[in-house]
């Protein structure tokens, strides 16, 4: 079937798609300039639904990978995202790294320290991951501003899967493969390739090994001569 033939397809059968698309096209122009004006370089394959929410301090850093895939509007996605994605270094000397293929459908990611994210994770619809607490504990403290808060980096590490409605709080690492269940909230380090999930999130049971490609049967005159 023809490019056109497969457009056309999903014209009928999922016109709300092909809408999607149009609207993508359309926030194109002020995307690249959203992300221009904060000095962000713009990467290959960049595929924005919406506009996202960026708040960048100008001593700061911001960085994205290729095949950046960020969906900021309610019809985005089945899901119904309830806000734009929103991208922020908070204090100076952050830093927001994010590697290549990444998705993100509405949410949050907040660094005030460092959040480092690897290649080919996928955060669901409506999660918030932060490096700080944004206001100490203490009384006196808070007084005093929110640079009194606790902060400690965040690690994910490549191919995780962030399932929607999650909460992942300062100083943990999800390890490579680990899929973190929706609702859960990550206060710990989680293990690589094991499912995680709830409140806090643990580790549930570990991943199937992928099963490994059959070689294809051999018609049965070849069989038997071999």
């Amino acid at each position: 079937m023809s490019d056109f033939g497969v457009y056309l397809a999903h014209a009928v059968d999922s016109p709300w798609k092909v809408a999607s698309e149009w609207r993508r096209g359309w926030a194109y122009p002020r995307a690249r300039l959203l992300f221009a004006l904060n000095g962000i370089a713009w990467g290959s394959a960049w595929r924005l639904y919406g506009v996202p929410i960026i708040q960048k301090h100008r001593d700061s850093q911001m960085a994205f990978g290729s095949g950046l895939n960020l969906r900021s509007t309610t019809r985005s996605n089945p899901l119904g995202p309830n806000r734009p994605v929103m991208l922020v270094t908070w204090q100076a000397g952050a830093l927001l790294a994010v590697g290549r293929d990444f998705g993100m459908t509405g949410g949050s990611i907040c660094a005030a320290r460092e959040i480092v994210i690897g290649d080919g994770v996928t955060v669901g619809a409506n999660s918030i991951l932060i490096d700080t607490d944004f206001h100490a504990l203490d009384p006196e403290c808070r007084l005093r501003g929110q640079d009194q808060a606790a902060t400690a980096p965040v690690r994910i590490e490549d191919e995780v899967f962030i399932g929607m409605s999650c909460l992942v709080l300062k100083g943990v690492t999800i390890g490579r493969g680990c899929v973190v269940g929706a609702g859960s909230v990550v206060t710990n380090d989680l293990p690589s390739g094991w499912v995680c999930a709830g409140n806090p999130a643990r580790p549930i049971r570990p991943l199937e090994p992928r099963p490994r490609a059959r070689p294809p049967s051999l018609p049965t005159a070849q069989a038997e001569a071999r």
